[in-house]
């Protein structure tokens, strides 16, 4: 891939769940056509490409991650003449679009699974992983991703009359990425969904897909990362530009695997390799260091799990020292390859990578009730309510600091739909669909997103408290030029300006209030300084900038002094500068 094909490395990414977004046949479920008459908002805004999550037949059981067909339409969703009309809608906004690629496992309602547990001689038997006894002693690295809900990870199929292996829920069998069949069909349907004019994939689960399923000597892997590469080198063939942005949520020392390697053969020692879920203990084996790694041949792009993590124990400590450990612990990567930062996704917010303790004061400071935790390791609130004042209200200045301080790190910047006009959440809905409400376009009836009855939605809109449809809604911020969506749209568009922060060199800045944090972003020609101040208590932080300082983003007063440049940051206070030459 080519530097002028690298679209991603300064895209604005917009994560969208189809069903929750907009509705436009009034039957209460979102759908193609509704998205594609909200493109015009999405191009307003800035978004460079939208990631979006399955919208496939699936019997529902996981938001679409329980796939039946992965070469159809959700007629929930609209047809594939809804699909291809979108498409076409979103080239013209200049809009990529990526889907969400869930080939770990299938649902076991899948004709794949229903025929291999039907018949034993099935080929479609060895497309998942069989056992007649679970192992007495599970390996502690493969335990169920959801130990809130599943208590194994070996399930009992009585016409099969065999134990099936499932990382995910018991309802989503784990597909044999061992089996070369598997790996066809993946192929199969990358290249049915890229001649469909899609810009790439969001790779569901890449950290189990080269897992060694089950521990078995049938599924082992002599190559794992071959699964990736395999991918990589397809999408590449049949995809001119379109990319692969994986889930990959691993231990630091790993992460840079998942972009590819050129030491040697590229391949690692057979059998070497344990992914680690969150919360589970560290593989002991010692990875190679980053610097071994070269161009890279696998993912282009990783979601950035560790800067969520971290970022938010900064936020709840009011201390630099998690973002600084954070820039530390991320290991180098190939040119061409990118992060893709983020403060939350549509799962829950994970910060099982943390520290015990760091992890301790994120759940007492942002979850402080039981019931708004989930796995032992996430929380289950949207940023928004996360970040409110003690009374529960907005709190506008610690949201724009964390969202400032998120597009100003190395990297591209993603966000959920709704995050951009401060939507909240529903705790009374199970797990992370708290999270998956319907996107608030008014004031009117189930909030603009649909004409249905409120019974028929998908899921209910939030109604009551400070950040109900009826007060926070995209029709009145865009009437007001103060409004979290319009400043929003200014900091997509500043972060345009500043292909630095995308690309640039990064480098930590000293400053003598542990309150602050401060960066320089550089490349030839240009560079970015961002300034931020994570306390309620207004500080002073003077760098010494080397050059002319202007003022990008930030309300915030810069004077030149004898010492440097001398930042005046009121209650979150936080600021972005270009600095020139004198």
């Amino acid at each position: 891939m080519t530097t002028k094909d690298r679209w991603y490395e300064n895209a604005v990414f917009y994560a969208v769940d189809v069903e929750a977004f907009a509705d436009a046949d009034g039957d209460g479920v979102g759908d193609f056509e509704g998205l594609t008459n909200r493109l015009d908002y999405l191009s307003s805004l800035g978004v460079d490409c939208l990631w979006l999550l399955p919208f496939y037949p699936s019997p529902n059981r996981d938001n679409g991650y329980d796939v039946t067909d992965y070469y159809g339409i959700d007629p929930r969703h609209g047809t594939f003449g809804d699909f291809v009309e979108f498409m076409r809608a979103a080239d013209h906004h200049g809009i990529e679009v990526i889907v969400d690629l869930v080939v770990n496992h299938t649902s076991d309602q899948h004709p794949w699974f229903q025929k291999a547990r039907q018949d034993p001689d099935s080929e479609y038997r060895d497309y998942y992983v069989w056992r007649d006894d679970p192992p007495e002693n599970p390996d502690p690295h493969r335990g169920p991703v959801f130990p809130d809900v599943e208590d194994s990870v070996w399930s009992y199929d009585e016409q099969a009359e065999a134990f099936y292996y499932h990382r995910f829920y018991h309802f989503q069998p784990d597909l044999n990425t061992a089996n070369p069949d598997v790996r066809e069909e993946i192929r199969k349907i990358m290249g049915f969904w890229l001649e469909l004019g899609v810009s790439g994939f969001r790779v569901d689960a890449a950290t189990l897909m080269i897992d060694n399923k089950g521990g078995l000597e049938s599924t082992k892997l002599d190559d794992p990362h071959g699964v990736l590469r395999d991918m990589r080198s397809f999408v590449e063939r049949r995809g001119d530009d379109a990319i692969l942005l994986a889930e990959a949520d691993d231990e630091p020392s790993k992460l840079a695997h998942y972009f590819g390697n050129t030491n040697g053969s590229g391949r690692r020692s057979p059998g070497d390799y344990v992914p680690t879920a969150p919360g589970e203990n560290a593989d002991p084996l010692a990875e190679p260091d980053a610097d071994a790694f070269g161009e890279g041949d696998e993912m282009n792009v990783l979601l950035n799990f560790l800067v969520s993590a971290y970022l938010v124990s900064a936020l709840a400590e009011e201390r630099a020292q998690p973002l600084r450990e954070v820039e530390e612990l991320l290991p180098e990567i190939p040119d061409e390859g990118q992060w893709a930062n983020f403060l939350r996704n549509y799962d829950e917010l994970n910060v099982g990578r943390l520290p015990t303790e760091r992890q301790r004061e994120v759940f007492e400071t942002f979850a402080p009730d039981e019931d708004m935790r989930i796995f032992g390791r996430g929380i289950r609130r949207r940023l928004a309510p996360m970040l409110a004042t003690d009374d529960g209200d907005p709190d506008r200045d610690r949201l724009e600091l964390a969202y400032n301080l998120l597009f100003s790190l190395p990297g591209a910047p993603l966000f959920v739909y709704g995050d951009e006009i401060g939507m909240g959440d529903d705790l009374s809905l199970p797990g992370r669909n708290a999270v998956r409400t319907p996107m608030q376009w008014s004031a009117e009836r189930n909030a603009g997103f649909s004409t249905a009855d409120p019974e028929d939605l998908v899921r209910p809109v939030v109604s009551e408290g400070p950040f109900r449809y009826e007060r926070v809604n995209v029709a009145d911020q865009r009437g007001e030029s103060d409004s979290l969506l319009g400043w929003f749209s200014r900091l997509i568009r500043v972060r345009k300006e500043c292909p630095e922060i995308g690309t640039g060199d990064f480098e930590l800045l000293e400053t003598d209030d542990p309150t602050v944090f401060a960066h320089r972003m550089s490349r030839p020609g240009g560079e970015v300084v961002a300034v931020h101040n994570l306390s309620t208590e207004p500080t002073t932080a003077t760098l010494d900038l080397g050059g002319v300082a202007v003022r990008l983003l930030g309300e915030v007063t810069v004077e030149e002094t004898a010492d440097g440049h001398r930042f005046e940051l009121g209650r979150y206070g936080h600021c972005w500068v270009r600095v020139g030459e004198n």
